[in-house]
């Protein structure tokens, strides 16, 4: 009976052991299992990645086909265009071949612009002349004025005037200085012409103011030459002899002589007219015969 005890502990030892291995067989197998579950849902996960990126570059790829596609298919479609237009291109005829026809009007304008052309150029060179005449005659100094003098063509008045409220007589014009400008060198003055009174506003240094005094043909000038601070330096001039001289000078002349008794002696050679003498007229004769 002692004997059958200690088999039944040993057989029950065994069994535990057993059930302890194959419980941690079950575990070992459930956390594998377990392990190689996460270890394929991880490549799962990693697949569906290459496979959307695949998709992705194969559509690329197909885009990249259709624009080739399309490239290679418009090449020989512009070929065809262009050798098209080489075919059908009409050749260029040489100008020279085509006859002009001249308009008239268009002469008859032409004409007139070389007229006027003419004529703005006699123009400038009588503008030219009469500018270099008178740069000739204005006298910048009291020397000048004395050479302009010794000519015996115009007669000279010098003059020095202040700012002043009253007229002063130079020659045949009267002179107020109204206003001297030294920095930009003008003056604005009023004179006194023919019992008129004339304002001339901004005149400048050596600026000839040039008019007519009575019935003289020829100008009477004014010239400022020296401006200072409310004071100006100048002179006027006016033609030495007036036309009543000149008439009576060509009329004493021998040549106005000469020239007088020439119109008397055509005068005289003339034959008078029939109209100059009265004729007279005949008294119409009268009938002695009575009616009966």
């Amino acid at each position: 009976m002692s004997e059958q005890v200690p088999s039944t502990l040993g057989s029950a030892t065994r069994s535990r052991g057993a059930a302890v291995v194959l419980l941690i067989a079950l575990a070992a197998a459930a956390a594998y299992s377990f392990h190689e579950h996460g270890v394929a849902k991880r490549l799962a996960a990693q697949n569906n990645d290459v496979t959307t990126a695949l998709n992705g570059t194969r559509g690329q790829i197909e885009a990249l086909t259709t624009r080739l596609n399309a490239l290679s298919t418009a090449q020989p479609a512009d070929q065809a265009a262009t050798s098209a237009s080489r075919v059908y291109r009409r050749p260029v005829r040489p100008a020279s071949h085509r006859r002009r026809i001249e308009d008239p009007r268009w002469k008859k304008i032409q004409g007139q612009l070389d007229e006027q052309g003419k004529e703005i150029e006699s123009t400038r060179q009588d503008l030219a002349s009469a500018r270099t005449e008178l740069q000739g005659s204005i006298a910048r100094t009291h020397d000048e004025l004395v050479l302009l003098e010794k000519k015996g063509e115009r007669n000279y008045y010098e003059f020095d005037l202040d700012k002043a409220s009253q007229l002063q007589h130079e020659g045949p014009v009267g002179v107020r200085l109204r206003k001297a400008d030294t920095k930009h060198q003008f003056a604005d003055l009023e004179m006194l012409v023919d019992d008129f009174k004339v304002s001339k506003k901004h005149v400048n240094i050596f600026e000839p103011v040039v008019f007519y005094a009575g019935d003289g043909k020829q100008p009477v000038e004014l010239i400022i030459n020296s401006i200072s601070k409310n004071h100006i330096h100048g002179y006027v001039s006016e033609p030495k002899y007036k036309p009543a001289d000149l008439e009576a000078m060509s009329a004493n002349s021998p040549a106005g002589n000469a020239a007088t008794s020439v119109n008397a002696q055509e005068k005289s050679s003339t034959p008078t007219s029939p109209s100059d003498r009265r004729r007279r007229l005949e008294v119409p004769k009268t009938s002695d015969t009575k009616p009966n």
